[in-house]
């Protein structure tokens, strides 16, 4: 069986996640395997699903649908270019483009050009707002909120996370198993906190004056320090 690429990118409604070109087979296969090796950075997450040129049926779609809640990953769209693919969507009621502040003129997702730098990075995802009750953040890489972090929000990254704000909602860094992987934020005080397999629930007593924090893991546990000390 040959192997199939995957790329998967945060949007605004969850993740879109595309799959190159060749056997659906072994496309499915890969993708299943993605979310079983990941699966807590999966769980619970809604998924647009770029599949090219393939023309599949109501039976792969539905196939698929059930092979993806069996990981609870819900998939609301399918994205490609075969009207056979996209009829046997719809009639499977899900969507087939994304919203327009998402898409570019070609029916893409819209990416910046890259800029020169002399500094190595990796990718990560700005949130320029107050994280509220019920909202979920998921990103393969870092994740920096500019903004508080409410209780009942979640926060979930393959990297670090950055709160410059409250911290109060529950955070997962490292979630695909890295753990080098930090949290850090102005005031630290969440509802849970985790970084890799390691979990961490916060103290009740209150503090007098809250100050900058970063969490790691060092020898097998969570812990934390003043930021910049």
């Amino acid at each position: 069986m040959g192997q199939s690429a995957i790329s998967i990118k945060g949007i605004r409604d969850g993740l879109l996640i595309t799959v190159d070109q060749g056997d659906w087979a072994d496309a499915e296969a890969a993708l299943i395997d993605q979310i079983r090796t990941k699966g807590e950075f999966f769980r619970g997450a809604r998924v647009a699903l770029e599949v090219g040129e393939r023309a599949l049926d109501r039976e792969e779609i539905r196939k698929l649908k059930t092979r993806l809640a069996e990981h609870d990953v819900q998939l609301w769209a399918l994205l490609g270019s075969s009207p056979e693919t996209m009829r046997s969507a719809r009639r499977m009621e899900l969507e087939t483009e994304l919203q327009k502040e998402q898409v570019g003129s070609e029916g893409e997702v819209r990416e910046l050009p890259p800029i020169a730098s002399d500094e190595k990075g990796s990718s990560g995802v700005l949130v320029k707002h107050t994280i509220r009750s019920g909202r979920i953040v998921r990103h393969t890489g870092h994740v920096v909120v500019i903004g508080d972090v409410n209780p009942g929000a979640q926060i979930i990254a393959g990297g670090d996370i950055l709160v410059w704000g409250r911290l109060r909602g529950t955070v997962h860094a490292g979630a695909t198993g890295d753990e080098e992987a930090l949290v850090c934020a102005l005031d630290m005080r969440p509802t849970q906190l985790r970084i890799a397999n390691h979990v961490a629930i916060a103290p009740n007593e209150r503090q007098p004056r809250p100050h900058p924090e970063v969490a790691f893991i060092r020898e097998g546990q969570i812990m934390a320090e003043e930021w910049g000390s």
